[in-house]
Parts: structure tokens; sequence; C-alpha cells
């Protein structure tokens, strides 16, 4: 019954279409009706596939123009247009951005503030020459769990990153001696934050000013002054936190260190960096880190 409905109503709309609507397979369609598939139907099957394919690694997070990067890698010329068609008739839909949860204010005034010296320049020359930190907060059925990291502006990778059950200065000195220990205690280095009463403590200056880095931090309730970190962490809970409920905190945990990890670091397309990762970006311009 469904292929007959096809047949008849195939001048009004696409065989494709209905088929997807009335779940069953264009192949199959065209078995019944006697006909090979054009060599188009064919050619999009295939690329479908390919499309699917890139769309699960991404852990469904992907729109049309990063799995269209996917496709181009992978030897396919195929414009993006096309892309988007297929994806939409596939139903393979890129999460969309959450709504902003507002979230309690950190600033202290009882420690010295340092001024804003990155003043908005999100880009850097060379790794290791400008780095942007920050923490957020991830639910879970036994509480909250905050994740701090540190992100290299020159190739936007996540470079540190600690969690903890408390907001504590702990936090954000376990993520940047990771940072530290990971890049090789960089020189002439600029590190910036908000003025979060855990930056700005005399144990986290300490750490600062021990390994010769200059501190910078945002104006009080400018999040813009933080821009390109306040992107990831959008990004991160888009594409991953708000879409898993955790029953632990150590579930969270794994998470949000496969994301970091497998995901982000080694394999995301960012569109500042013409859609490479950041290792990959890293790679191609030879940076030393």
């Amino acid at each position: 019954m469904k292929y007959g409905f096809i047949a008849k109503h195939r001048a009004q709309w696409p065989i494709r279409a209905m088929c997807r609507v009335l779940q069953v397979s264009a192949s199959g369609f065209y078995e019944w009706d006697g006909r090979s598939p054009s060599q188009r139907s064919v050619d999009n099957d295939k690329l479908t596939g390919l499309i699917r394919q890139s769309f699960a690694a991404s852990d469904r997070t992907y729109g049309s123009r990063r799995v269209w990067e996917d496709l181009r890698e992978w030897g396919h010329d195929v414009s993006v247009n096309r892309v988007a068609r297929l994806m939409s008739a596939a139903g393979l839909l890129a999460r969309r951005k959450r709504r902003r949860r507002p979230g309690a204010s950190t600033q202290a005034a009882q420690h010295t503030i340092a001024p804003n010296l990155l003043q908005r320049q999100f880009d850097a020359d060379a790794p290791n020459r400008r780095w942007l930190a920050d923490f957020t907060y991830i639910w879970t059925a036994e509480g909250w769990l905050y994740l701090a990291v540190v992100l290299d502006v020159f190739s936007r990778r996540i470079v540190g990153w600690s969690m903890r059950d408390e907001m504590t200065s702990q936090l954000v000195i376990d993520a940047l001696t990771m940072a530290i220990w990971r890049r090789g205690s960089p020189k002439e280095l600029l590190h910036h934050s908000d003025q979060g009463s855990q930056y700005t403590s005399d144990d986290f200056q300490r750490v600062l000013a021990g390994h010769g880095i200059t501190c910078s931090m945002s104006r009080r309730g400018d999040c813009w002054d933080n821009a390109a970190m306040e992107s990831f962490f959008s990004t991160f809970k888009t594409e991953r936190a708000s879409r898993t409920i955790y029953r632990t905190r150590d579930e969270a945990r794994a998470d949000a260190f496969d994301y970091i990890e497998r995901f982000y670091n080694p394999r995301r397309r960012h569109s500042t960096l013409q859609y490479l990762s950041p290792v990959r970006f890293e790679e191609l311009h030879g940076a030393a880190v």
C-alpha cells in the first residue's frame, strides 16, 4: 500500500521524501516499481552513509558545514548545500544551543584584582602566549561537580583541566598546574581569568608568580572579556553535559574527560581554526608544544 501511494503521487512529491515519511527504503520502492534507481539516488545513498558516519563520530553534534569538511577530507567533492539536504532527509539534526542558565557570582573584592591586559585579543601568533581560564558546573544526582579548564588562545586547545566537588582555589590551581606541566613551563605567558575568588586567592597568585606568568583579569561582570572561554563551555554543555543525566560525579568526570581528550582536542572541527581541530591546527602550524 505504501509503495502504491508513492507511485501514485510521484509527480507531486519527491520519491525519497515520501519513502522517508512512510518509513520505507527507496531501494525497496524502486525494486517494487521495476525500475533501477538513478545514479543520483545511488550516489545520495552512499553519501548519506558517510554523512551518518561523520555525524555519529561527532556524538551527533555536527551540522552540515562540519560534516561537509569531513567528506572533503575523505576525498568526496560535494557541495555543502547537498550535504544539508541529505542530512535533513535523513533526519540528522545537530544539537541546538541551550539557553544560558544563570550561575552564582564568584567575584570577590578582598584580594588584589589584576588589570585587563588581554583586552579581548582572542588570537596569538604562537602557542603558550595567551591562556584563558575559567570553571563551570555539571549537575549530577550526587550534587554539583565543578570543571576548571585552561585554554590556549592560539589553537583553542584545552591544555589543562581539573574537577572537584567544591569551588576552591585548589580546583583552578590543579588545572593550571596540568597546563604548565603539559606545555613545558612556557615563558612570556599571559594568563587571563575572571575576578572569581579562586583566581584572586593568594595561593593561586603565588603559583602564577612562581612560574613568571603575567596575570590578567576581566572587568567585573563583563563576560565578553573572556568570550572565547565562555564559548568553549557553551559548546561543551550543548554537545555533551546538557544531553546527559549523570547518576554520579564519577560518571560526569569520565564523560568530561572523554569530551575534552577524545573528541574536542583531537577531533572537533573549530570554525575559528578553518574547521580544523585544535590538535590538527597545532600540527599543521608546526607548533612546538
